[in-house]
């Protein structure tokens, strides 16, 4: 089966990567990208309301994409894990924010009942 061409289908917003789009992991990625330091599991655990198991296998989907690294040690006696957005995560998660700020303008435009303009529908090249 032939895949749409993109001119003809303006609001298939193909930037939207599903791997950061899904509801837990994109708040994972949130919370590291105003930490560049990275952030120790038990604080990510906490900020994004999720149990370890479920936080351990989106941590383990966003480091096989690159977007994060996992770093394992021990402080004294006790082990600790952190997390940190690597350098593609931090690029790709700009990226995805770029497109979801497109999302919001053309569904505010709709909403408030504009038309978009032809460039956004990509009939005319810009």
């Amino acid at each position: 089966m032939a895949k749409p061409d993109p001119a003809a289908a303006p609001f298939s917003y193909d930037g939207l990567d599903r791997v950061i789009h899904e509801k837990a992991r994109l708040g994972v990625l949130t919370s590291l990208i105003g930490h560049p330091k990275g952030l120790a599991f038990a604080d990510l655990k906490q900020l994004c309301g999720l149990t370890d198991g479920n936080l351990s296998r989106h941590l383990q989907v966003l480091q096989e994409a690159g977007l994060v690294d996992i770093i394992k040690g021990y402080e004294g006696n006790r082990p600790h894990t952190s997390c940190k957005l690597t350098a593609e995560g931090r690029r790709r998660f700009v990226e995805y924010l770029s497109v979801l700020e497109q999302v919001v303008r053309d569904a505010a435009k709709a909403a408030e009942g504009e038309e978009l303009p032809p460039s956004r529908l990509r009939l005319f090249p810009t």
